[in-house]
């Protein structure tokens, strides 16, 4: 990556100036072609691209799940060595993405998002070719590291480029790919297993990866301004330690336990809540000569700390019932793959269509007139889950999960664009590495707590007598209760998101 700061560095981006005494323009001379109330040329096309290239990555990061049963046939090994491949993706997620905010003011835009796809696409080419599990696997690591890089990425570009007057509508689509590509991977994976090979999965995303590469290559220029630092390497492993070990831990205690463990599911848990209290500590120290690799300043203004606290219970919800309700379509209701994926389908589609729409409102009436009823409507989705059984009608699955989508859309979009939008600038990158990796470990978070609940409430009915289906039915009742029982916190919570004060976007000059 170059940090050349040269003619041929394109377009950066400069903080706005105060108006000179007497009335000037503070701009007057210095080449300004963006204003803090409209973007610069080509800021537009920069968005886009970003945007499809984050949206192709973060697919990836639940397309596996429906393909497991079937790897696990072909490659022969076992649900536990399956899970990895999911598991493998969100801990290498987890570690990297910590990094970013380091990396996102160390150097521009263009090499940043260069590496990102590149890596992302060499992982989809070592996958689609993988001869067993363990190249499978690598593909998979390579591919995360990618996908860890492009969402701070983009966030930070469009805080840097986006008037704060309309970056509600511009987290808008940042929340179709952070909520929706997600959500519509099963979807996905689901119709390509119906009629072909599993490599397809990959085979199909990586052209779309490597045009992305190319008209990126081609197009993007460079729209901030790196400042030199130095990278802390006790940091870069206690953050590996706290969020490696937290997400591995927590994935682990989401698989049920089944099998034999050389150590205790716990321990990894224990690992990395010590290397975090650990990370934390260092990462205030070195805030005092702005040193830290990952800024926890960022919490000190309220408005993005209660925002980031609801997204943590929302995404719990999300990903919870992402991993359950297949299961549940599947081993309760007793439909194959691809009518589970299709079935899922609706609640996406609702999800990306209203994500811009929120965005739009956003920046009319800010987050509270949103964000409560939209955690009301996720809490009532998530108590008409625990109703679910072995005979409810499917329809009544599919208007829950489109309810629950509803809800989530009216959630996700104010939250983001109030918790970055409340940062000064020279904490964008820091703060979108922040929501990241929160993301994360809430996700994991949230499927270990499904999963176990389930499990354990299905293995306890399953010991007093009861079916395979009974007992997972209850297994899932008990789940959604959970997390119907969590909703009302975040409902609580809701009431004190504020909106953000208007910052002034930086200004955008060319050399």
């Amino acid at each position: 990556m170059s940090t050349s700061t040269g003619p041929d560095a394109g377009t950066r981006a400069v903080p706005a100036q105060p108006a000179r005494a007497g009335g000037g323009d503070a701009s007057a001379g210095t080449g300004v072609v963006g204003t803090a109330e409209r973007m610069a040329p080509g800021s537009g096309l920069v968005i886009g691209l970003l945007l499809v290239s984050a949206f192709v990555v973060i697919l990836n990061e639940t397309i596996m799940s429906v393909a497991l049963p079937r790897l696990m046939e072909d490659l022969q090994i076992t649900a536990t060595t399956a899970q990895w491949l999911t598991t493998g993706f969100m801990l290498t997620m987890a570690v990297v993405i910590p990094v970013t905010g380091f990396l996102l003011q160390r150097f521009h835009v263009r090499p940043v998002f260069l590496t990102a796809m590149s890596l992302f696409s060499a992982g989809t080419l070592i996958a689609a070719l993988a001869p067993g599990f363990g190249t499978l696997l690598l593909g998979r690591v390579v591919q995360a590291s990618g996908t860890a890089i492009m969402m701070p990425l983009l966030m930070t570009t469009v805080l840097t480029l986006v008037p704060a007057s309309s970056r509600g509508r511009m987290m808008g689509r940042i929340s179709i790919v952070i909520a929706v590509a997600p959500a519509i991977g099963p979807t996905i994976s689901g119709v390509v297993l119906s009629a072909l090979d599993w490599r397809w999965m990959f085979w199909l995303v990586l052209p779309i990866a490597l045009v992305s590469l190319a008209l990126g290559a081609a197009r993007i220029r460079n729209v901030t301004t790196p400042r030199p630092g130095r990278i802390d390497v006790v940091s870069v492993a206690l953050s590996a330690l706290a969020f490696g070990g937290l997400l591995y831990g927590l994935s682990s205690l989401g698989e049920g336990g089944g099998g034999e463990h050389p150590v205790p599911l716990w321990l990894p848990v224990v690992v990395g809540a010590v290397a975090l209290v650990a990370f934390v500590a260092r990462q205030l120290r070195l805030a005092r000569r702005d040193a830290a690799l990952l800024d926890l300043r960022v919490f000190a203004t309220r408005a993005f700390a209660v925002a980031v606290g609801l997204v943590v219970i929302s995404m719990m919800a999300l990903f919870g019932s992402l991993i359950v309700l297949p299961l549940y379509l599947q081993q309760v209701l007793g439909l194959d793959t691809l009518s589970t994926g299709l079935l899922l389908l609706p609640g996406g589609a609702v999800m990306a269509v209203l994500s811009p729409v929120v965005g739009g409102l956003f920046d009319k009436v800010g987050p509270r007139p949103l964000v409560t009823p939209g955690a009301v409507v996720v809490s009532a989705a998530l108590w008409i889950m625990t109703t679910l059984g072995p005979g409810t009608a499917v329809w009544h699955v599919v208007a829950a999960h489109v309810l629950l989508s509803v809800g989530l859309a009216f959630v996700f979009t104010p939250l983001l664009t109030s918790a970055l939008g409340s940062l000064p600038p020279r904490l964008y990158s820091h703060g979108s590495a922040v929501v990241g990796t929160v993301q994360q470990l809430a996700g994991g978070a949230g499927t270990a707590l499904f999963i176990t609940l389930m499990t354990s409430t299905a293995a306890a009915r399953a010991a007093e007598g009861a079916s395979t289906v009974a007992a997972t039915g209850a297994g899932v009742r008990a789940a959604f209760l959970v997390g119907a029982v969590l909703s009302l916190v975040a409902v609580a919570v809701s009431l004190l998101v504020r909106r953000p004060a208007q910052v002034p976007s930086p200004e955008v000059v060319a050399h």
